[in-house]
């Protein structure tokens, strides 16, 4: 398509020279987009949230959370901390969960871990869990091979529920 004699050619060549200006302008956006897309892949740092905080209300992120005041609320996260300082009093939803403070609720999670440091008061259901000694815990404790998708087939439940007492 593109040959050195019609460069050289004066007709040609002024029809070059028009579109030579639009060829490098993209070509110049290309890497900057290319770029861009590149530094989002960085894993950004965990959310703390203070021990003088207290948040009313549930937490959803697809991040790391750590969490060392109060929530009265669910927290669904990838790795949840509870720091010795913190209550929860709601379910805690998360791929890794570490309780070194005080839970009241659900905690549902692949990996749990109770530190020597735990209150944890309801009921957990896990795929691996470890519990340290002096961790005090009140409850119940499930193994499920994928205890996240409960989540799923919990949340249609209610629906039902919903539409009945809204006809009766």
């Amino acid at each position: 398509m593109f040959s050195k004699s019609r460069i050289n050619e004066p007709g040609p060549k002024a029809g070059t020279e028009a579109e030579q200006p639009k060829a490098p302008e993209p070509a110049a956006t290309k890497p900057a987009f290319d770029y861009a897309a590149s530094t989002p892949k960085a894993k950004p740092p965990a959310s703390v949230l203070s021990s003088d905080l207290t948040i009313t209300g549930n937490i959803k992120t697809t991040g790391d959370i750590q969490v060392e005041g109060v929530v009265e609320g669910d927290i669904r996260a990838h790795l949840l901390t509870v720091g010795e300082t913190a209550t929860i009093k709601g379910e805690i939803v998360a791929d890794d969960i570490v309780v070194n403070g005080r839970v009241v609720g659900r905690v549902r999670g692949l990996k749990v871990r109770l530190t020597s440091t735990a209150r944890v008061e309801g009921d957990i259901i896990h795929k691996t869990i470890a519990i340290e000694s002096g961790a005090h815990f009140e409850g119940s404790v499930q193994r499920q091979e994928d205890p996240l998708a409960q989540g799923s087939s919990k949340t249609p439940a209610p629906k039902p529920a919903a539409p009945a007492t809204a006809a009766t």
